[in-house]
């Protein structure tokens, strides 16, 4: 059938693409002519996706990491799969967070105010030291990419679990 086909092709596309980014070397290593650091690539598929702990998330998530970034730098990002009814613990970050939600509905919520609802296409804006949670809802997936920079090497500060009676509570508008 044509969908079978398409999704297939495109599963190949993508394999290439990652095979050929596998294969990208340099004859200088890690360094340009003038000895800096030169454009380095993190082969698809080199780093394996990882089960979310339990002592940051509730329910099945699983992390794939994105880049992060060696000093001076100070960005991490991850993409983030949470099955129904999975979500973070409350947490803050030193100099925020932004959240692009690339598929599935999702809930947000920051410390004493609404849930909101996310969708694919979404983009989120948490600030600097808000305490705050995301998930998935208690009956869609949720995936995101996750992007937060250091602050003194800190990423994220891991608070206390999100209650069910909390994750369950009515949604704004």
């Amino acid at each position: 059938n044509k969908k079978n086909f398409t999704d297939c092709k495109a599963r190949r596309r993508r394999r290439a693409f990652c095979m050929r980014a596998a294969r990208v070397k340099t004859k200088l290593g890690n360094k340009n002519a003038r000895g800096g650091r030169i454009v380095d690539i993190i082969a698809c598929g080199s780093r394996p996706s990882r089960r979310g702990p339990a002592s940051s998330l509730t329910g099945t998530v699983w992390q794939d990491p994105i880049i992060e970034t060696p000093e001076p730098a100070l960005l991490r990002a991850g993409r983030v799969r949470f099955e129904p009814g999975a979500r973070t613990f409350w947490h803050t970050h030193p100099l925020g967070q932004t959240l692009h939600i690339i598929s599935g509905i999702g809930h947000v919520q920051a410390w004493g105010g609404p849930i909101r609802q996310v969708r694919a296409g979404d983009t989120v804006w948490i600030p600097p030291g808000e305490k705050h949670w995301h998930g998935g809802t208690p009956d869609n997936s949720m995936e995101h990419v996750a992007m937060q920079e250091a602050k003194d090497g800190q990423h994220v500060k891991w608070l206390e679990a999100v209650t069910d009676e909390q994750y369950t509570a009515k949604t704004a508008g």
